[in-house]
């Protein structure tokens, strides 16, 4: 019943992103149009797409039980403390579609330090990975079960570069960022709610810098993260922000002479757009 009353919001939520998208060819600014081009535009076929949907479709079959400690918002689908891999890899890893997003966003951005909040069974982590080979990337997971399952996956897909810190989040972020020193790149999917998205934000906003990227994880999932999204978006040091429903993008561009936000949808999704019907 949850999942169901899930799908009918987001169903309800996509309806309303898709009355306000543009698409590549409504968009002036040269920054996003070159960043849609080169992300949600990209239809090619990267070399880890199919070895990270070969290790997901093992674990869609993995009847395996995990005992979940969850520090967040909870589960979409299911708040069981038991769930099987198979239904993480359903209900909690990132969509084929998201991830090979994320994998054209960090191979457009090029950051050399990475950090994400909220690893599950590593498969957003994977793609992230994948197209920065050789950066720096911090992910924190707060399941000690999750998290050992997650360091087996990278060591499957050989992903060395992956450092994996567990615990909550309040606890290891701060490691995390110390480490860093500074973030390029930032992740943050694991605690869906209000207070704890700002609160996450506003701890990794020191570390940013003109050229860094914060990506935040369903944006439209519910009141709570939208309210979130909105916050963080309007917030003074971000320049530019792009709403691409199931991520939103944050930017802090010094040459970003006056603030803008985007909603942007794929071409194809609004074919008139593309100036064939007049």
């Amino acid at each position: 019943m949850k999942l169901i009353k899930t799908q009918l919001r987001l169903a309800w939520k996509f309806l309303q992103y898709y009355w306000r998208a543009r698409t590549r060819y409504d968009i002036h600014s040269p920054f996003v149009f070159e960043l849609v081009e080169k992300t949600l535009e990209d239809s090619r076929t990267f070399y880890a797409f199919p070895i990270i949907e070969g290790l997901r479709n093992l674990l869609l079959r993995d009847d395996t039980e995990v005992h979940l400690t969850d520090y967040g918002a909870g589960s979409k689908a299911d708040g069981s403390p038991r769930r099987t891999v198979h239904s993480l890899a359903r209900h909690t890893a990132v969509s084929p579609a998201t991830g090979q997003l994320l994998f054209r966003l960090v191979h457009f951005i090029k950051p050399t330090t990475l950090l994400e909040l909220g690893t599950s069974l590593g498969i957003s982590t994977a793609y992230q990975a994948a197209a920065a080979p050789r950066s720096r990337f911090l992910t924190i997971e707060g399941c000690p079960e999750t998290a050992t399952l997650a360091r087996q996956h990278f060591e499957q897909l050989n992903l060395p570069n992956v450092h994996l810190l567990t615990g909550p989040f309040r606890e290891k972020l701060p490691e995390a960022l110390r480490e860093l020193q500074r973030l390029d790149y930032l992740y943050l999917d694991g605690d869906h709610r209000l207070g704890a998205s700002l609160e996450y934000f506003e701890q990794c906003l020191p570390y940013a810098h003109s050229d860094s990227v914060f990506v935040i994880a369903d944006i439209h999932w519910s009141n709570e993260m939208e309210k979130a999204w909105g916050a963080i978006r309007r917030h003074p040091r971000v320049s530019l922000s792009v709403d691409l429903f199931h991520i939103g993008l944050l930017f802090f561009r010094d040459e970003q002479r006056e603030r803008e936000h985007f909603t942007v949808i794929r071409s194809v999704w609004k074919p008139w757009r593309m100036g064939f019907f007049g």
